[in-house]
């Protein structure tokens, strides 16, 4: 059965659906020796290339779904490449044949916290699509004095440069002065939204680590720059998380 090409693409990891149609418009993507154009289907069979190089697409379409958690330090960048060689999340992960890894959202260069990295194109953008409104959940550790009035102000919304942002949710997790902690749920993966919505009410973000991403906890045991791969049966459940979320915005 015949499927849109950013589609097979994206499945086998090459790039987002958005990435490919992209690479479409610049003619960049070849389908059995012709320039690809917007709304082409192919089968895993044909011959696919980007920039020239061909996309093995059988051996990709027949990988298991892989996902690994990995525990990502301050200082390292959600990127392959960095023009000014600095350290990327990639740099230690295992290497994969066929495939690449792909990242589940981002973190920025001085957020910790949980990743969740997979070999699986549609996987990786179910779980990232905005209409997923996944939650998110992060220790913040916070500079300031926060009363009643901020918290129902961060949870009721706010006005930022790229529309109303909010907490979903506000857990005071214990301490005071400096090292005082608080546990806070979006439902977004808009660029340092955490960050930005604390500091428009003037508090610092001195720690930010992120310790669930869905039904994924940060596990206690894993250190920063290390990863590790989850099993098959939770891999499965995973991917039944997703299945379900998508039945509900279905419906709704």
């Amino acid at each position: 059965m015949s499927e849109k090409i950013q589609k097979v693409l994206a499945n086998a990891g090459v790039g987002s659906r958005r990435q490919v149609e992209s690479w479409i418009q610049e003619g960049r993507i070849t389908l059995n020796g012709r320039t690809a154009t917007i709304g082409d289907r192919m089968t895993y069979r044909d011959i696919v290339c980007v920039d020239g190089r061909e996309i093995k697409l059988i051996k990709s379409k027949n990988q298991k779904t892989r996902v690994l958690l990995y525990h990502k330090p301050e200082g390292e960048l959600c990127t392959r490449h960095d023009p000014e060689n600095r350290p990327t999340i990639f740099d230690g992960l295992p290497l994969i044949r066929n495939s690449r890894w792909i990242c589940i959202g981002r973190l920025d260069f001085n957020t910790s916290g949980l990743l969740l990295i997979t070999n699986n194109g549609e996987l990786a953008n179910q779980l990232m699509h905005p209409s997923s409104e996944i939650e998110r959940e992060y220790a913040s550790r916070i500079r300031g004095e926060v009363d009643d009035e901020a918290l129902a102000k961060l949870q009721k919304g706010i006005q930022l440069e790229d529309g109303v942002g909010r907490f979903n949710q506000v857990v005071d997790a214990g301490g005071t002065g400096s090292n005082h902690w608080f546990h806070v749920t979006v439902k977004e993966g808009r660029n340092r939204l955490v960050r930005r919505l604390w500091e428009t009410l003037g508090f610092t973000v001195s720690r930010l680590i992120r310790i669930r991403f869905g039904p994924v906890y940060l596990p206690s045991g894993l250190r920063r720059g290390k990863h590790m791969e989850l099993t098959d049966d939770e891999v499965t459940e995973l991917e039944n998380y997703v299945r379900d979320l998508n039945k509900k915005i279905k419906t709704d």
